[in-house]
């Protein structure tokens, strides 16, 4: 039988660390907290950003989690670091999540609801900055 989008969001669900948004929220800006943005650089622009995270799209993640990749990005290899993931809704930040536990990386999680449920609780959010 073959795997659903579902069926593997729900499989990554149970083996990952999902953070409500006040658990978010109490961790955001501390010094040894990263979070992560999974989001298409569109809608960063349309939506805005959490003031703080790293964009990494989630078709790179696994390229610039590697520290043998040549797309390794350091902001990955960092002791001590913990990484909270979010997208749109959650989905492509429970399978993300997921994928850098199988990486190695231990101290993880995302955000249940995801960038939606952060904007609509009130949470911080700014414009994405202009390039140029």
């Amino acid at each position: 039988m073959k795997k659903t989008v579902k069926s593997m969001v729900d499989e990554a669900m149970a083996a990952i660390t999902t953070y409500s948004v006040d658990e978010a929220r109490d961790l955001h800006g501390r010094e040894d907290v990263q979070f992560i943005d999974l989001r298409d650089v569109r809608e960063l622009e349309r939506e805005g950003v959490i003031p703080g995270a790293f964009h990494a799209p989630r078709g790179m993640l696994e390229f610039w989690v590697d520290p043998e990749s040549p797309y390794h990005k350091p902001v990955f290899n960092q002791p001590g670091k913990r990484y909270v993931l979010f997208c749109a809704a959650g989905w492509r930040s429970a399978l993300a999540t997921k994928t850098m536990q199988d990486m190695g990386l231990a101290d993880v999680g995302h955000i249940d609801g995801g960038f939606g449920a952060w904007k609509g609780a009130g949470a911080p959010v700014a414009e994405k900055a202009k390039k140029g």
